[in-house]
């Protein structure tokens, strides 16, 4: 007759190690991913909870990187029409500098070519305010 000898503290033993190496391979897992519940192996509800969640973020990301490209616009818009201000206002001093009566015509010539120079400036603004083409 044949018999088998068993340790039955070694086969314990071998099941506890066995899942040891299941915790932690789990745990390693868990560690790598940065998720509590990375697959739905491990919790099928709640991955497909995250799963849901982690869809309602991309898409409010999406939504923030919109907003952000149009407050970029409306920034360079306000600093486009800014500038304009600021040359319309030193146009409107020339204007009130233009009507002295004591101007001789190079004079008005000068004055005319600043504000030729102006809209020139104008111009160039308005059509180089441009955001991301």
């Amino acid at each position: 007759m044949l018999s088998v000898n068993t340790n039955y503290s070694a086969m314990i033993a071998l099941q506890n190690l066995n899942a040891t190496n299941d915790s932690l391979a789990e745990v390693q897992n868990k560690i790598n991913t940065g998720l509590k519940v990375s697959s739905a192996n491990d919790n099928g509800a709640v991955f497909a909870i995250a799963e849901g969640q982690r869809a309602r973020v991309s898409a409010l990301s999406s939504v923030t990187d919109g907003i952000n490209r149009a407050s970029s616009s409306i920034d360079i818009a306000l600093a486009a029409g800014q500038s304009i201000g600021k040359i319309l206002q030193d146009m409107k001093a020339k204007a009130v500098s233009a009507q002295a009566q004591d101007l001789t015509a190079e004079q008005r010539q000068a004055i005319q070519a600043d504000f030729d120079a102006f809209r020139a400036q104008i111009d160039q603004i308005a059509n180089s305010a441009q955001f991301n083409g």
